[in-house]
């Protein structure tokens, strides 16, 4: 089951981010269950934010993995929604 997380950064934040990016990127690796990610970014091109598509099994295992996001566990976000999702569109 696909399962959407949309966070956004606390105001001020993009030091966090960019301190805890590496060992975010490696969770996405090291768990293998995200199809997609990204970061949105505001008016100026910076990073402010994430959508991540993942792929388990229900909402308690897309739960966790936000959770044991090294961003997460930074600090980093004000908010994390996470929102069943279905592909329609796309490869």
């Amino acid at each position: 089951m696909k399962f959407a997380l949309i966070c956004k950064d606390k105001t001020g934040a993009l030091d966090i981010r960019k301190a805890n990016r590496d060992a975010h990127l490696a969770y996405i690796g090291d768990t293998g269950v995200v199809e997609q990610a990204g970061p949105f970014l505001d008016a100026g091109g910076e990073m402010c934010g994430s959508l991540v598509i993942l792929n388990v099994d229900d909402p308690a295992a897309a739960e966790a993995w936000a959770e044991n996001d090294p961003y997460a566990k930074a600090g980093l976000f004000e908010s994390v929604d996470i929102q069943a999702w279905k592909k329609v569109i796309g490869a």
